[in-house]
């Protein structure tokens, strides 16, 4: 039986090679800003062109794999900026993915200036690209990485693209306070308040919003996504509030892109936390919906077979035949994200 494909709203295709034995950081993390800091954070300023080439070749190829036709990327690799959405955008073009892209704009490791450097490449890219299976967003990081400058300059380029914004929102409490201290009723708020909320942004996690701030965000016609087996695992509680939309859809926020995997791990949580179990699930397909206001009509076919796809077809073209990708040899791929994995993880030991 065939389907339109999964969407996966929300992940970072730089994590692409984690799954290759990235090491466990000295120190074990005790909050989710330690998670941050030892673990992502150090991830991220260790990619550098290579690297990241190898993980978006290989997230993407699995990503198709599994049946997903749809990755809404966002991107942070503050030692390689500049070009490093194309290095994305050339991975999903070539193996027939469609995706939204952006850089994820933030002060946390050189000021203003690195926070410029990310939204400029938001601007090169949107500017430049000229491949047909590709979008580009605007992106910041979070609300407490960034200076109201900085959202603001986020919100005009918004206009200047007519597009919209990519970022995390309420992951964590350290999001919320980090708002309140700043002045504004929560991250939420924030952003509202400084304009960086054209209808149609997409704003992650929402884990520690309330269910009015929810409401507004549905009123603002902004998306939440969900990321069940990331919010288990960093702890930071569970979305129920979120039943308060129907605007909400579902990512990975960097793990692997099987979306029946998460779907699963929704409904563990959802019934864990005494959340509507059938809304829940809507938030699966609600991710056709979200990438239809950026595409237009999905124009995908996909036929699984059991946790694999079959056949895929995006945009008319076969990516996936006899469950074999096609735009890429997938044993040469994985061989070469295994070769420069130990590599990247090198570099991480001194970011």
């Amino acid at each position: 039986m065939s389907e339109a494909g999964f969407v996966n709203a929300h992940t970072h295709v730089y994590s692409g090679l984690a799954p290759l034995g990235m090491p466990a950081p000295r120190q074990a993390p005790q909050s989710f800003l330690q998670i941050l800091e030892r673990i992502w954070w150090r991830l991220d300023r260790a990619l550098d062109e290579r690297a990241l080439r190898a993980a978006a070749r290989l997230y993407v190829g699995e990503a198709l794999l599994h049946g997903t036709t749809v990755l809404v990327d966002h991107h942070e690799s503050p030692s390689f900026i500049e070009g490093s959405l194309d290095v994305l955008a050339d991975a999903c073009q070539e193996l027939g993915m469609r995706a939204l892209v952006c850089y994820g704009a933030t002060e946390r490791n050189g000021g203003r200036e690195e926070a410029r450097r990310g939204l400029e490449e938001c601007r090169r890219f949107a500017r430049a690209n000229s491949r047909p299976l590709v979008r580009g967003l605007v992106g910041l990081h979070a609300s407490f990485t960034v200076s109201d400058e900085t959202v603001r300059e986020a919100a005009a380029l918004c206009r200047e693209l007519d597009t919209v914004l990519h970022v995390h929102v309420a992951e964590d409490r350290a999001d919320v306070e980090d708002a309140l201290r700043r002045g504004f009723a929560g991250p939420l708020e924030r952003l509202a308040v400084l304009g960086a909320l054209p209808r149609g942004s997409i704003l992650a996690h929402g884990v520690h919003l309330t269910r009015d701030q929810v409401r507004r965000a549905r009123d603002l016609g902004c998306w939440l996504v969900q990321n069940p087996r990331s919010n288990r695992a960093n702890r930071v509680g569970y979305p129920a509030a979120l039943a308060a939309s129907d605007r909400v859809a579902l990512g990975t926020d960097g793990y692997p892109s099987d979306m029946r995997e998460e779907r699963r791990v929704l409904t563990l949580e959802a019934v864990a936390h005494h959340d509507d179990v059938r809304s829940a699930h809507a938030r699966l397909d609600a991710g056709h919906v979200l990438a239809a206001e950026r595409f237009g009509p999905p124009e995908t076919i996909c036929v699984m077979d059991g946790a694999r796809a079959r056949q895929v077809t995006v945009a008319g073209r076969a990516v996936i035949r006899d469950g074999a990708l096609l735009g890429g040899d997938m044993v040469a791929i994985r061989a070469a994200a295994r070769e420069e994995a130990p590599r990247l993880w090198k570099r991480m030991e001194t970011t």
